[in-house]
């Protein structure tokens, strides 16, 4: 079965490059992001959010209001995107400009985690929350970051340059920052927890 893939735009940080949108089978801006669109003359197929940060909303492309603030727009655009068979989300404009929009589209992520793969990317590298275990290819010499949330139990990994071998990180003592990728292939895999990880561009 062919996998049904989102591109979801936020209102952070500007990504100096799109990918090929052609690829996604729905390009989706969630509120003030469609401004960036706008001006690069990109024409999404959704716009949704409570629409408090975007200039004008257009009348040629489909619009969802999601006005109740017990979530936030990115929380309700992803389950729009679920309800309409999406199974991969990339995510551009998640970090950058304000701290606290960036650390509450994380939170999103991990609680969409399950049901989702969400990954996000910016103009620096990749990062995404994994289930237990996971191959990365073609990284060699990359940096790659273990980041438990808050902590994670039984890591083990195979082809980084400091090896962690059923290993325990927690948030505030000890966290995997700045590995390096001895390989073309990374494994990594972890018991309990939650881990997000982080892959540079270069």
């Amino acid at each position: 079965m062919k996998l049904k893939r989102a591109f979801v735009l936020l209102n952070g940080a500007e990504p100096s490059v799109f990918p090929e949108l052609s690829n996604y089978d729905i390009v989706c801006a969630i509120d003030g992001a469609y401004n960036l669109f706008k001006s690069k003359n990109i024409k999404p197929d959704l716009i949704t959010g409570d629409f408090d940060s975007i200039h004008i909303i257009p009348s040629d492309i489909e619009v969802v209001n999601t006005p109740d603030q017990n979530y936030t727009d990115f929380d309700k655009a992803l389950y729009i995107l679920k309800e309409r068979g999406c199974t991969h989300i990339d995510v551009y404009g998640g970090s950058g400009k304000e701290h606290d929009h960036f650390l509450g589209n994380l939170s999103t992520a991990l609680q969409w985690k399950n049901s989702l793969n969400i990954s996000f990317f910016d103009d620096f590298g990749k990062y995404f929350f994994i289930k237990k275990s996971l191959k990365l290819v073609n990284v060699k010499n990359r940096n790659i970051s273990l980041i438990p949330f808050p902590t994670a139990d039984g890591i083990n990994t195979e082809g980084l340059l400091y090896p962690i071998i059923d290993g325990t990180l927690t948030f505030g003592k000890r966290i995997g920052t700045r590995n390096k990728a001895e390989k073309e292939d990374v494994l990594i895999s972890y018991k309990t927890g939650e881990l997000l990880v982080y892959i540079s561009n270069k």
